[in-house]
């Protein structure tokens, strides 16, 4: 963490779009235009509606892109009702980047590599996606397995469809919890359908969603075979200042904020269980 992280600035929103029922896509700039401040795939930012509260939200466009900033955040809050009711041109501050990021230069880098996500937790795994699809030829064969409640609930389900599915080397299969008219894709739970796609061992995993969906898709990739040191996934919603200093985060001997939010799964089972 630098001092920068700390100074609030200000956030422009250029664009809302509705992905689902409770969950909508908020495009930031700088007053000036551009980027707010520059991240790496996994890191977050805290966003605050001066006199309502902040909290922290992970960026969800890549890096690469350098004309904006992306957040994907699920109604749930006193904080996120208000920003849920803004418009397009209203102002919000926003600090960061805090947190790790996912290795994308070192460990990831020339391996295929496998995506897992669970409703809103495509939010953080989105901004590694592109990533990854915007320098190619630095990375192998991907796979994309994503589930949701219901259609309706698929974030960025219209990018899926249109860019990622259309791309060379890149897998995407999706899954929701139960049949539902207009629907003709696969039907289940997203644990079962990992184990059912039956996906290379050799690949390196990135996991993101509700807990309980995390919980037993690792029992399942442990049963195909996968080792703990290859799986990787996010704790972000365990934040709240960012800085180590509210003890919010703190796990054991670790705080999310500081040695987090991403991790091995490896160094997760050093810790207690009430992660």
């Amino acid at each position: 963490m630098n001092n920068d992280t700390l100074i609030p600035y200000i956030g422009v929103v250029t664009d809302i779009r509705q992905d689902t029922p409770d969950v909508k896509t908020f495009r930031v700039v700088s007053p000036e235009g551009g980027k707010v401040f520059e991240h790496m795939p996994g890191q977050c930012a805290m966003l605050s509606i001066p006199g309502v509260g902040e909290a922290m939200f992970s960026i969800t466009s890549s890096p690469t892109n350098t004309k904006f900033m992306e957040f994907s955040i699920k109604k749930c809050g006193c904080l996120t009702t208000w920003l849920h009711a803004m418009d397009v041109g209203q102002q919000i501050t926003i600090r960061g980047p805090y947190g790790n990021a996912f290795p994308v230069e070192t460990e990831l880098k020339g391996k295929d590599l496998l995506f897992i996500a669970g409703g809103i937790g495509l939010a953080p795994l989105r901004s590694v996606i592109n990533y990854v699809r915007d320098k190619r030829a630095n990375y192998g064969d991907v796979q994309v397995i994503y589930g949701s409640r219901s259609k309706d609930d698929l974030v960025d389900y219209k990018e899926i469809i249109d860019e990622w599915m259309t791309d060379d080397g890149i897998k995407v299969d999706l899954t929701i919890d139960n049949p539902q008219e207009g629907w003709d894709g696969h039907v289940g739970f997203v644990p079962n359908y990992v184990k059912e796609l039956n996906p290379s061992i050799n690949k390196t995993v990135l996991i993101c969603g509700p807990p309980i969906m995390i919980k037993f898709t690792l029992a399942g990739l442990k049963e195909l075979g996968f080792k703990e040191t290859q799986v990787y996934t996010t704790m972000e919603l365990r934040m709240k200042c960012g800085v180590g200093k509210c003890g919010r985060c703190n796990i054991g001997n670790k705080y999310v904020c500081k040695d987090g939010p991403v991790f091995r799964f490896d160094q997760l089972g050093e810790l207690p269980d009430e992660y």
